[in-house]
């Protein structure tokens, strides 16, 4: 993994058994650690050789200037970058007076594992320095699931080969140099030194430093203190500049002795609170650790993950790297929102600064579907955010000459921050994004109060903008014009079908939502007319299609493009954005992402079986997939349609997109709805799982058309819904469902209802897939893994897939 043998494939577990420098950013990334308020790369202990340092807090952020060339009203005027705040991590250590830097001595071994049920990082390693002392280290360190402000780290260190003088120091340190950066656009801006020092503080085992951000004001403390276990001849003196605070250990160590530092660091921040608040605030969340201590901590992590397993773990047989891979997945998508608490999930959570730690629709689209169904308190705080910004996002509208609300494109704290229009303002597509995230996770928890109080009004003002944005024609059909769906490919479209059927779906669950809460509806204004304007452009809604092809069009007059010269594009051409102007790109038949493909997704029931067929095949042969969010939703469309090996072939895509580094750009952070694509694909492709939506009355109904591919010789999985836990056992020839507990439940299996009850399992026979022609892909764009012959993963090429 990782174009690397050091990484090893483990059910519960990321390994690596050697340290290679190579691929030391991406192992950064994927060995980060995260509970959504506090992200910490995967840094070695000492600090260097790093290839990213990071230490992160979801929605600290510092704004800069957004240049143009010619300005134009409705520009955003400044753009958002998630910065490197206070690093806590490091903990140096020398060694007879020689710094241990990997790079120099000799490195006789070096192991990192992360454990996913345990929520640790471990590492040990044997260094030989420059002098010729050799000494064992060992370090755990995690960030906390229960104590939302705390991270913390156990560093020990012993000689193996002879008496040495060894010195620690333990640092909290601001404003860490960072590496240059590169002209691809996925890459963060530069943002040097942005902490502004305001207070440091270090006294016997105690460090304080508090900053702040000069243009966006926020104030941010982060607060150490130790515990140390060491001979007698241990001593320890604390110092603090503005941009550090050092803790110094040194001890004289014998064979046989260790010095032994637990460190334990706490974070806050705020936009309001004055400097004396949030001091006291760290100091107060560090002091709760130190009660707790260690071992506290690491059970308190363990139980909280092991109550998260139960009712979100999926199981695969027949491929030992996917399961390993879903796990991974899962546990990342957690760490992404767990105690994000009313915050973001950025594109790249709390791993990496790729793209400037912005928040995009991959959220609601992508991540929350995962949540919804295995941690739905964090959907909860998610959408809670969302309906935090709606004054900005309304304030946006009025720019625009729009009603109701305008979500950004991309945002840390709810400011559109996207300098590209027609990639970024124009794919208003975002606003039903959010919607239909609303919509999902009130139907599967049946969380009334959050409908009435939060989800009522995100409802209603999407549906408000997209009846100010889009109108009726002469003949009554309601057209959304100048949108960019999905597929970045194709601009200031006209009737982007995708937007259209999701727009569809939100006017009438506005409608609904109305009728369902009166009172609330009544005070957002909503009236009778209103609900039925919303109403009747729904049912208006104009859904391109083309007759003489027999397929939808991804917007009217896609497909009388002139198809993207595939043949004549090398194989270093893609990924395409980065080789050839937006202005050929937005003239042709190509797709970056799935976008209609994603729309068959989302609304199954706007088509028929046949349509499905149909129009994934004709997109298939045109999508390049430039994007890591295309091979998910690409898998579950080839499920359904019966094509299990290129679906599987896509689900390796999605699952090792980080941990094979197929796009190169790991090094950045983690594709966090790649991840989630894993749990997608699994779930949704071979499970077949879909949120039943034809009956009135059941919205929270699931469908299931479970199928597998030769490969895999079971997948089983539990959802949450409406307060139960569903098992659902997919085998080669048929399906077990079980329901754990609670009130009974209807689902459907192939079309059949089937009613569970706790503790008696129903078995069901597996249908076999329809048997169609293989769809093709453009040229020199199959997945990886298809042309084995046999559906099986062939891991990662000399040459990568898209980026």
């Amino acid at each position: 993994m990782i174009t690397h043998p050091s990484f090893t494939v483990e059910p519960w577990s990321l390994r690596e058994t050697e340290l290679n420098l190579d691929v030391l950013a991406q192992s950064e990334s994927v060995f980060a650690l995260s509970n959504g308020h506090i992200g910490w790369r995967g840094n070695l202990d000492e600090g260097e050789p790093h290839g990213l340092p990071g230490a992160y807090l979801n929605g600290v952020h510092e704004r800069h200037p957004l240049p143009y060339a010619e300005a134009g009203f409705g520009y955003p005027e400044s753009g958002q970058t998630l910065i490197n705040v206070t690093d806590g991590k490091v903990i140096r250590l020398l060694v007879d007076d020689h710094p241990c830097d990997l790079r120099y001595g000799r490195l006789l071994d070096h192991e990192r594992v992360l454990d996913f049920r345990s929520g640790v990082l471990g590492r040990t390693a044997r260094w030989t320095s420059p002098g010729g002392r050799t000494v064992r280290i060992a370090s755990r360190r995690l960030v906390s699931f229960t104590q939302r402000a705390v991270a913390a780290i156990v560093y020990e260190v012993e000689p193996v080969d002879g008496p040495v003088t060894v010195a620690v120091q333990s640092e909290l340190i601001a404003n860490e140099q960072l590496p240059l950066l590169t002209g691809d656009p996925r890459v963060a801006a530069a943002t040097e030194s942005p902490l502004v020092p305001e207070e440091h503080f270090a006294q016997e085992t105690r460090l304080r430093l508090v900053h702040r951000t000069d243009r966006s004001g926020l104030r941010v403390g982060a607060a150490a203190d130790h515990l140390v276990d060491g001979p007698g001849s241990t001593r320890w003196t604390a110092q603090s500049e503005p941009d550090y605070s050092r803790l110094t250990v040194t001890a004289d160590l014998v064979p046989g002795q260790r010095l032994r530092l637990v460190k334990f660091v706490a974070y806050g921040w705020s936009g309001e609170r004055s400097l004396p608040a949030v001091h006291d605030q760290v100091d107060g969340a560090v002091a709760g650790a130190v009660s707790t201590g260690w071992d506290g901590l690491l059970a308190a992590q363990r139980a909280y993950l092991d109550d998260f397993w139960a009712r979100a773990d999926v199981e695969v047989e027949g491929d030992a790297q996917i399961q390993q891979a879903v796990r991974f997945a899962l546990f990342h998508v957690l760490q992404a929102a767990a105690r994000g608490e009313n915050r973001a999930i950025p594109a790249k959570g709390l791993t990496g600064t790729g793209y400037d730690g912005h928040s995009f629709w991959d959220t609601e689209s992508y991540v929350l579907p995962v949540l919804t169904f295995t941690a739905p308190e964090a959907v909860a705080s998610a959408l809670r955010w969302r309906h935090r910004t709606l004054p900005a996002a309304r304030e946006r509208a009025r720019q625009l000459g729009l009603s109701g609300a305008t979500f950004p494109w991309r945002t840390i704290d709810g400011a559109e921050c996207s300098a590209y229009w027609p990639a970024g303002t124009a794919a208003f597509h975002v606003n039903a994004d959010v919607a239909m995230a609303v919509v999902r996770y009130v139907a599967v928890t049946a969380d009334e109060g959050f409908e009435r109080d939060e989800g009522l009004e995100l409802l209603v003002e999407t549906a408000r903008l997209w009846r100010s944005l889009g109108h009726h024609d002469t003949e009554g059909v309601f057209h959304i014009d100048g949108v960019t769906g999905p597929d970045e490919y194709s601009a200031l479209s006209r009737d982007n079908l995708y937007t259209n059927v999701m727009a569809r779906q939100n006017l009438i669950a506005a409608a609904d939502a109305s009728v369902r809460h009166p009172d609330r509806a009544a005070e957002l204004g909503v009236d009778e007319e209103e609900a039925a304007a919303w109403r009747d452009a729904a049912a208006r809604m104009a859904v391109p299609y083309n007759a003489s092809l027999g397929v939808h069009e991804q917007s009217a007059g896609f497909t009388t493009l002139r198809r993207w010269d595939f043949e004549g594009t090398p194989a270093d051409g893609y990924p395409l954005l980065l080789h050839y102007p937006y202005f050929d790109l937005y003239r042709k038949q190509v797709v970056k992402q799935a976008d209609l493909v994603l729309a068959m997704m989302e609304c199954p029931g706007a088509f028929t079986e046949e349509q499905k067929a149909r129009n994934f095949a004709y997109y298939e042969a045109l999508t390049v997939r430039d994007s890591s969010l295309s091979a998910s939703c690409q898998a579950v469309l080839a499920a359904e349609t019966g094509h299990l090996r290129l679906a599987y072939a896509y689900l390796g895509e999605a699952a090792l997109m980080d941990l094979d580094d197929l796009e190169h750009n790991t090094r950045d952070g983690l594709h966090i709805a790649s991840l989630a694509g894993t749990w997608i694909a699994l779930v949704a492709g071979f499970g077949g799982m879909r949120r039943y939506q034809g009956e009135e009355g059941h919205p929270g109904r699931l469908a299931f058309v479970p199928r597998l591919p030769e490969t895999l010789s079971r997948i089983a999985f539990t959802v949450l819904v409406r307060g139960r836990r569903l098992r659902v056992d997919v085998g080669r020839t048929n399906v077990r469902y079980a329901l754990a507990e609670g009130e009974p439940l209807v689902v459907l299996h192939h079309g059949e209802p089937v009613t569970l009850t706790a503790g008696t399992p129903v078995n069901r026979p597996m249908p076999p897939a329809p048997a169609r022609p293989e769809p093709q892909q453009p040229p020199g764009r199959r997945p990886i893994g298809l042309p084995t012959g046999e559906g099986a993963w062939a891991g990662p090429p000399e040459q990568g897939p898209p980026s």
